[in-house]
């Protein structure tokens, strides 16, 4: 009795530890965003160059991602763990001292190669620690770190920064770090290990190559220069790479990332939904923050207060969800989740206005918060409680992998939107803006006349009414396309919504290795 509440008590603990190691690597991913015009300040660097710090990041963690199932079969992923968030944790003291935008991007690899390793090996350890029946709640509590650290970040970020050394969004990882390694020394138990045999070079290699040149081109967003010839060779280069990677894993006996668990149904269907609700997660932490900061004025610290309490809701409905689909299943909590979202993600569109009060933004912030609260880590924990135990490691990284690739695509896609309904909004706009058309005449005629009254000639104020006319037309363009971009992301939760209906279980209780008869996962040599 008494071994089994210790036993309890020291599962959570282990949770904790876990917590921590993805709070801070997936914090330190939207407070830099915020501290790019400081440094580009203090570096005395251009936004071409500042931004490497940036992208650097995002290709040495897509790179290494895959990598994670592997180390963890070979090394146990208490050690795995360990050296992920030490090795994050150098990375952020590195960065800390940083003295040029050149040794930024250094260490920002340094610290990428700890960070990209916590969150697939975190997962591995929660189904190793934690039994079936309370995963749902434990990854609960784990997807609070998750889904709450993106919104924190801005309004962290720049309290720092308006009030504070700007380093300190790299030195206070410090103290944090050392004392996760030193717990998870303490509270995590060791996995089982395999012994390494037969490395998959040629999928380490390939999709290194694929997913760093995708993420490379993705990650210019609306500014894509299809013309430029580095962007289209990256691509084809990527595309390629991804096809020979996809060929050597279902052929390869110890593959990097384990393809075949894709023919679980569930797990499968799991990861569609998940990138459609990242697609949709971007309505509100991608565009919202565009529309506030570059429409409406807002400064970050203020974005981040007006996003804050939408985090919250997340924080809170995450562990209520998580509880629900333990005693319930997944549909019964993930379909009221989606309508929210969906519901919101509809207000929200129609709040994107110059006129509309930042406290209804809140509230329905708050609300959009709920639903994607009890959405997001349901249909997760569904797909991968379908995974035989033995895969989970494997699993663990290629929902990562996925998870990282549709979230850059997802910017990509919502930039894309954007500028596309911008161009065809400004010129259709612009059109209307004749002599023949007399409202506008008559608000140029009133330009004018105050342009004159200030002292400008006939000819320089009817140019400076022009200009301020044309200003007008970009910014309403501009709204109305991104409230298209938020519209889209509404037929995206329709269609997560008919995904759920088509999971196969009711209640997902987890698979052990005794219970792989019902999931064929075919070897390499049977492909063969």
């Amino acid at each position: 009795m008494q071994e089994n509440k210790q036993n309890n008590i020291d599962k959570w603990l282990a949770l904790f530890v876990v917590i921590i190691g993805t709070f801070m690597a997936i914090l330190d991913s939207s407070i830099v965003n915020i501290a790019i015009p400081k440094m580009m300040a203090v570096f005395g660097v251009s936004l071409d160059e500042v931004k490497w710090i940036l992208t650097a990041y995002t290709l040495a963690l897509g790179a290494i991602i895959p990598l994670t199932g592997f180390l963890g079969e070979v090394f146990g992923t208490k050690k795995v763990y360990m050296f992920a968030l030490g090795m994050f944790t150098l990375g952020s003291l590195l960065c800390g001292f940083a003295w040029s935008n050149t040794t930024m991007i250094l260490f920002r690899i340094v610290q990428a190669l700890g960070g990209g390793m916590i969150m697939p090996v975190g997962m591995s350890i929660i189904y190793q620690i934690i039994p079936p029946e309370e995963r749902g709640l434990a990854l609960g509590f784990w997807g609070i770190s998750a889904m709450a650290a993106p919104a924190i970040g801005p309004t962290l970020g720049g309290y720092i920064i308006e009030h504070m050394d700007w380093r300190l969004i790299f030195n206070v990882n410090v103290p944090i770090g050392v004392i996760g390694v030193i717990l998870a020394g303490l509270l995590l138990k060791d996995s089982p290990r395999k012994p390494a045999k037969n490395f998959d070079f040629i999928g380490f290699l390939s999709s290194s190559v694929g997913i760093v040149s995708i993420l490379y081109v993705l990650g210019e967003g609306s500014s894509i220069d299809w013309n430029d010839i580095k962007n289209p060779i990256l691509m084809t280069v990527g595309c390629l790479s991804l096809i020979l990677f996809v060929v050597n894993e279902l052929t390869h006996e110890n593959p990097l990332l384990e393809l075949r668990v894709l023919k679980i149904f569930d797990f499968t269907i799991s990861q569609i939904i998940t990138c459609i609700l990242t697609f949709a997660l971007m309505g509100g932490t991608y565009v919202l923050p565009l529309f506030l900061q570059n429409m409406r004025g807002y400064t970050a610290m203020q974005t981040g207060m007006i996003l804050f309490p939408s985090a919250i809701a997340v924080g809170i409905m995450m562990p209520i969800s998580g509880g629900l689909f333990d005693r319930i299943g997944a549909k019964p909590v993930v379909l009221p989740g989606l309508i929210i979202l969906a519901i919101t993600s509809y207000k929200l569109a129609y709040l994107i206005d110059m006129d509309a009060s930042k406290e209804a933004i809140i509230w329905v912030l708050l609300v959009r918060g709920i639903g994607l609260g009890l959405a997001m880590m349901p249909v997760s924990t569904s797909g991968m409680n379908a995974v035989p135990s033995h895969l989970i490691g494997k699993a663990s990284a290629l929902s990562n992998t996925i998870r990282q690739i549709a979230g850059s695509l997802s910017v990509t896609i919502m930039t894309t939107i954007i500028q596309s309904n911008l161009d065809v909004n400004y010129s259709r706009s612009a059109e209307q803006i004749t002599q023949f058309n007399p409202t506008a005449m008559d608000r140029i005629t009133q330009f004018q006349g105050y342009f004159m009254q200030s002292g400008l000639s006939q000819g320089e104020a009817k140019g400076a009414s022009l200009s301020v006319i044309n200003g007008l037309i970009y910014k309403q363009a501009y709204v109305d396309a991104m409230k298209s971009a938020v519209s889209v992301s509404v037929f995206a939760v329709i269609v997560g919504g008919i995904l759920v209906l088509m999971m196969r279980s009711k209640k997902q209780v987890g698979l052990s290795d005794d219970e792989n008869n019902s999931v064929e996962i075919p070897d390499a040599a049977a492909i063969h």
